[in-house]
């Protein structure tokens, strides 16, 4: 049991180191949530891990001292866990819809916050989505006129960066809207990410 409950705890200093590096080297890289400035990815993985390791230092404590309290607690949070990302996988995929039109309204909302001071992590991330994915805007690259007030976006929308090419025509730009292309890669990843939950879970049982 011992071994057993070491899993956790190496996990969680795995998940926190990795969420600590990110916050140290990518700090300038932040969410693109307009409604949840501290929603990055370091942020998310600092208290994962620092919970996961928690849960794995009761385990830990409770198998060393054969105290039956701390390990009846272990089991618990790691029941509560279990349910908690039963209903997560339930709710996200019975409200997938109004997910999917909050996150449009919230992500084009926080477009307005790109370039301004205080927003550099929101202006990066979306630099490299639009440069890595090749796409532009949210809906189209016309959600980025109404930032503008006028024709023209980001250079990293370009088909060839270069300075201000922004201001060229739609000829020169990626077409493909940022949300719809990222959202197709993650539900082609998500087989992986599947396996990886179900093996989380199974261990968690």
């Amino acid at each position: 049991f011992l071994c057993f409950s070491l899993f956790p705890q190496l996990g969680g200093c795995g998940i926190l180191g990795v969420g600590i590096w990110l916050a140290v080297t990518q700090g300038n890289f932040a969410t693109l949530s307009s409604s949840f400035p501290s929603l990055s990815a370091a942020n998310l993985l600092i208290v994962t891990g620092t919970f996961v390791m928690i849960i794995g230092f009761v385990g830990c404590i409770g198998a060393i001292k054969e105290n039956k309290c701390l390990l009846l607690s272990f089991f618990i949070m790691l029941l509560i866990i279990f349910l908690l990302e039963l209903t997560v996988v339930i709710l996200f995929f019975v409200y997938t819809d109004k997910i999917d039109k909050y996150a449009q309204r919230d992500l084009k909302k926080g477009l307005h916050l790109y370039g301004t001071d205080g927003n550099i992590g929101l202006t990066n991330a979306w630099s490299i989505i639009q440069t890595d994915f090749r796409c532009c805007g949210v809906s189209n690259y016309t959600d980025w006129f109404e930032v503008y007030n006028t024709t023209r976006v980001p250079d990293s929308c370009c088909l060839e960066f270069s300075e201000n090419c922004g201001l060229h025509s739609p000829g020169t730009w990626w077409k493909a809207p940022c949300y719809e292309t990222v959202k197709v890669w993650l539900q082609e990843n998500l087989l992986a990410v599947g396996i990886f939950g179900l093996c989380t879970a199974m261990v968690q049982v």
